[in-house]
């Protein structure tokens, strides 16, 4: 993703601020900026553009900006933000047909079997704690959370994504009985 595209997503963001939001998001951010500097800026895009001055914020560094948003209840926004940093490593989309199929029947497996342990394979696929959390949101039911993990660390693997991966971060999990159930149902190559 371009520079032009994340200021844009920023934008977008900034416009959906209502006043009373952005001042709390300024009230988050005094120890970031500065009492004085916060009294000046009147708009999203300006306190965007002051933690990028910073280091808090950029194209691959959206952890600090998307708390923000939560902290604000505009979990919308946060994953808005979410998305775009998943998408950023995104090089050629998916992977292949034979590899997307595996993919599928990997991700059934585990969702059916993993239970509790979702963040500990979460971090193992090396997911960010504010991508876990997002996933945490969004559902209730340990299934459906596996799924959205597993969708989540998909997007961020785009073609590179493998189900020998996933198996591999399994086993580094002491999650033996699941990974070989995946193997067991993997398509034979």
């Amino acid at each position: 993703m371009t520079s032009f595209q994340f200021n844009s997503v920023l934008l977008n963001i900034s416009n959906q601020l209502a006043p009373k939001q952005l001042d709390d998001m300024k009230f988050l951010c005094r120890d970031l900026v500065g009492k004085r500097e916060l009294e000046t800026i009147t708009c999203g895009t300006q306190l965007f553009q002051r933690l990028t001055e910073r280091g808090q914020l950029g194209p691959d560094k959206t952890e600090c900006l998307s708390g923000f948003l939560r902290v604000i209840h505009r979990q919308d926004l946060s994953e808005k933000l979410d998305n775009f940093e998943s998408g950023a490593g995104v090089s050629d989309g998916q992977p292949d047909a034979a590899e997307r199929a595996k993919l599928e029947v990997a991700t059934e497996v585990i969702a059916e079997n993993l239970g509790r342990s979702w963040r500990k394979l979460g971090r193992k696929l090396g997911l960010t704690d504010v991508k876990l959390e997002s996933v945490s949101k969004k559902h209730t039911d340990l299934e459906e959370t596996a799924r959205e993990l597993l969708k989540e660390w998909r997007k961020s693997r785009g073609a590179k994504a493998r189900a020998s991966e996933l198996v591999e971060a399994l086993r580094a999990c002491q999650l033996n009985l699941t990974a070989d159930k995946v193997e067991d149902r993997l398509p034979t190559s």
